[in-house]
């Protein structure tokens, strides 16, 4: 069902609470930060750092965690009681885990352990093997949570996530049903396939994908290469075009898109969307099963932002795709793309919320 619009709060006051509940978490989490590391060590069989020496990047819930899940060895930043029922949050494209800096702690306040993974092509999350396809299609960013939660023997999460990551909480709540307890996603049902991509949209639509089309060339890829910071900041501007973020927040998480294989996981996925480039053969059956556009029965709450400049499908049109309990939530103050940490209260909120339908 479609419920009424929530009634935000001004932005005034929403920075004024957002900030005392985020000073109040963090000093907690700063009284018990070494026995929650140590609890967490024993919780999961994670290490602290890459290899047997080096040291990990850090994030805002200190060091980066590591684990070897499936092709990757994955970076991830965790946060909360290790005995807590877990969230897992998933970032897009082109941004990372910072976007979750303010709504981890506010979970981690009401109990949930909470993960945040670099996706591959992203921070310190890095392939295991040089000989493994460079790989961006959809179903191999969903395959690579199911294999996160595997690794870390995780039965079961709520899911939560935007863009990229929407779409890959979407993927595995379609999927893998039993793996997810609940399901946050941004902009609602984010499913598609090579076959419903041949279809032209209006001119105005098929405008907003500009960036599609540049990397289905070698001119864009190369572009994209030389002036990846660039690009990403002019996303960012257009995507959320009434957020005023400064070059500080920016540059936290452009340093994500350092990573080697980014451009490449980048423009594999765009190309594979116009059918461009082929998935790989493993990755067929689910494809085959994404290509039905498979209904979500989880519970799930679907947000979206007043001011979203990125393309996104309307409300009305994938509410039908989710048949369990379901909420749509239109966030209100110029909210744009990158929700969770443009409205982190709304999006936190809604991960408890939704974990009580």
């Amino acid at each position: 069902m479609k419920t009424p619009l929530l009634k935000q709060p001004s932005e005034k006051s929403r920075r004024l609470v957002g900030s005392s509940i985020l000073a109040f978490t963090l000093m907690q989490f700063a009284a018990l930060g070494i026995a929650h590391a140590q609890t967490n060590t024993t919780a999961a069989p994670a290490t602290m750092n890459r290899g047997s020496t080096g040291t990990s990047q850090s994030s805002s819930f200190g060091p980066l965690r590591h684990i070897n899940a499936g092709l990757l060895d994955v970076a991830y930043a965790e946060t909360g009681p290790a005995e807590g029922p877990v969230v897992i949050l998933l970032h897009g494209w082109p941004y990372d885990i910072h976007s979750y800096d303010e709504v981890a702690p506010l979970l981690a306040a009401k109990g949930y352990r909470v993960l945040m993974p670099y996706a591959r092509g992203y921070g310190d999350t890095h392939f295991l093997s040089a000989n493994t396809l460079r790989n961006g299609q959809p179903t191999a960013l969903a395959s690579d949570v199911i294999d996160f939660m595997d690794a870390l023997k995780i039965k079961q999460a709520v899911l939560g996530g935007y863009d990229w990551g929407a779409r890959s909480a979407d993927i595995v709540s379609a999927l893998w049903p039993e793996r997810v307890k609940a399901l946050v996603s941004v902009s609602g049902y984010l499913i598609g396939n090579q076959e419903a991509g041949k279809t032209p949209l209006p001119p105005k639509a098929e405008l907003q994908w500009w960036y599609q089309y540049y990397f289905a060339t070698e001119r864009g890829r190369a572009g994209y290469e030389k002036n990846t910071h660039d690009f990403a900041k002019l996303i960012w501007q257009t995507a959320s075009p009434k957020w005023a973020f400064d070059d500080a927040t920016f540059n936290r998480s452009a340093a994500a898109l350092d990573n080697p294989d980014h451009v490449a996981i980048t423009v594999f996925n765009y190309r594979w969307r116009l059918g461009l480039v082929q998935g790989e053969t493993k990755y067929a059956p689910l494809e085959q099963k994404l290509a039905k556009a498979p209904s979500i029965g989880v519970p799930t709450i679907t947000l979206e932002g007043d001011a979203n400049g990125a393309p996104h499908p309307a409300a009305e049109d994938y509410a039908k795709r989710f048949t369990g309990k379901y909420e749509y939530r239109l966030i209100q103050g110029g909210i744009g793309h990158n929700l969770p940490q443009e409205d982190p209260q709304a999006f936190a909120k809604a991960i408890i919320d939704v974990d009580h339908l």
